[in-house]
C-alpha cells in the first residue's frame, strides 16, 4: 500500500504538478497581453492630449507664419 502511495506521488510530482504550473503561467500571460481598462482610458487621454497640442501648434505657426513670413529660414 505504501508503494502505491509512493508511485502516485512520484507521479503526480512528475507529471501533474508541472504541468498544473505550465498552465498556470500560460493562463496569467495571456492575461497580461491584454490591456487594462486603465490603460486603454489613459492611451485615448493622451491621444486627445495630442491631438489638442497639434492644433495650438498648427495655430502658433499660422500666427507667426502671419507676422514674421520668414521665421521658419536660420539666419
Amino acid at each position: 500500500m505504501t508503494e502505491l502511495l509512493s508511485i502516485a506521488a512520484i507521479v503526480f510530482l512528475a507529471v501533474a504538478a508541472p504541468l498544473f504550473i505550465v498552465l498556470h503561467f500560460i493562463t496569467k500571460w495571456k492575461q497580461t497581453r491584454e490591456i487594462s481598462r486603465d490603460d486603454e482610458q489613459m492611451l485615448e487621454d493622451m491621444w486627445l492630449l495630442s491631438q489638442r497640442l497639434e492644433e495650438r501648434l498648427q495655430a502658433l505657426e499660422t500666427i507667426l507664419d502671419d507676422e514674421l513670413p520668414h521665421w521658419r529660414t536660420k539666419e
